[in-house]
């Protein structure tokens, strides 16, 4: 098990790294755009990495490659809400081909995916840090080599507890 914690650290079994959490800190989730990072316990449910960036992976997930026309839409009007979706697009959305880093690796955790309840908060990753371990929206953040660290000794199977 994963535990990330409201300190800012993500520790598995004897490892322990920084981390950057949603500007709003860890609780409860109460809509889109509130920048709160969920508590509870998820899954990484989807891995994408940009292939032109992160040349050899070791990971136990089905890797996705990141394309230019790759993004998640936010929007809750839509009916892609919290979903991948091709784009442009006529809905609300975050390009996951970037010219920054900090999505060369995605993890998705299936927050809000089973059902998908509209305004309720799209997409929590894993992702890359900012060199400064910028707050995020409510996503959690690691350096990318920490991230690759953690990523080649875990699979789908094991749970990240996101603790208040």
């Amino acid at each position: 098990m994963i535990i990330i914690n409201k300190s800012g650290y993500l520790k598995y079994k004897n490892l322990k790294f920084k981390c950057a959490l949603g500007k709003a800190g860890i609780g409860n989730k109460k809509k889109e755009g509130d920048n709160i990072t969920p508590c509870g316990i998820y899954k990484i449910i989807k891995v994408y990495i940009r292939k032109d960036r992160i040349k050899k992976t070791k990971f136990k997930f089905r890797i996705i490659q990141i394309r230019k026309n790759l993004g998640w839409c936010d929007d809750p009007k839509s009916k892609n809400y919290n979903k991948q979706i091709k784009i442009p697009n006529s809905c609300g959305y975050e390009k996951l081909y970037r010219n920054d880093n900090i999505y060369d690796i995605i993890c998705v955790l299936n927050y809000n995916t089973d059902p998908i309840i509209k305004n309720k908060g799209s997409a929590i990753f894993i992702h890359v840090a900012h060199q400064n371990y910028k707050n995020t929206r409510g996503c959690i953040a690691l350096n990318k080599k920490d991230l690759l660290n953690v990523l080649s000794r875990i699979n789908k199977k094991t749970a990240i507890y996101i603790k208040s």
